[in-house]
């Protein structure tokens, strides 16, 4: 016996207006705005953790025996110029120019990974001289904010060579610009939170 329903005598079959296609205008832009809301959240929490955790050396190094601010700055130039580069990817967008996006999409990346090495240098140098985030909960609060702003820079980058792909077999299509619009909102956004740990973290760190 079949377990689908029938239709009464002289009933009409139902009419579906919304066939799953319709996407609502700004739709994505919104909910992406709604991400970076949480992520702010999250860096704030950190941010907190820090001020609180900042000063608790338990008789270890201090941030002014650590920092190596020449370093720290080589590191934020790299994330600026990458913001700058992306503004010109999407120049670019807006002028219809597909290999213009791609070439600015990969020397954002370059100077991304740039900045990551140069954070895992800073790291891994730190864990050599035994200033690990095990050693104070001054260290093991900024490991967390900071290695935290260096995951979302590694998604992103994951992102931006995604997104390249995209690029390079769709075009710049609406889809495609959709998706350059947010990948810049992040990108500009882990901007504005690193200036945020580069002056809170180590230029205040390197005071007495």
């Amino acid at each position: 016996m079949s377990s689908s329903p029938t239709l009464a005598a002289g009933a009409e079959a139902p009419v579906f207006y919304d066939d799953g296609h319709h996407h609502p205008e700004q739709g994505t832009l919104l909910g992406f705005w709604l991400y970076l809301m949480s992520d702010c959240l999250i860096f704030a929490v950190l941010f907190g953790c820090y001020a609180v955790l900042g000063r608790s050396y338990a008789a270890g190094p201090s941030g002014a025996d650590l920092f190596d601010l020449p370093l720290v700055a080589a590191n934020t130039a790299m994330l600026l110029f990458s913001s700058i580069t992306y503004g010109f990817a999407m120049l670019q967008m807006q002028a219809g120019r597909k290999n213009g996006v791609l070439l600015w999409l990969g020397i954002t990346g370059l100077f991304g990974l740039a900045f990551l090495s140069l954070e895992l240098y800073e790291f891994a140098h730190l864990i050599h001289e035994g200033a690990g985030p095990q050693r104070s909960a001054f260290l093991s609060s900024f490991f967390t904010l900071v290695g935290t702003h260096g995951l979302h820079v590694t998604f992103g980058i994951i992102w931006l060579v995604t997104l390249m792909v995209q690029v390079n077999r769709g075009g710049l299509i609406l889809e495609n610009k959709r998706r350059l619009v947010c990948l810049s909102m992040f990108w500009h956004f882990l901007d504005v939170v690193w200036i945020g740990v580069f002056t809170f973290v180590y230029l205040m760190g390197t005071l007495p």
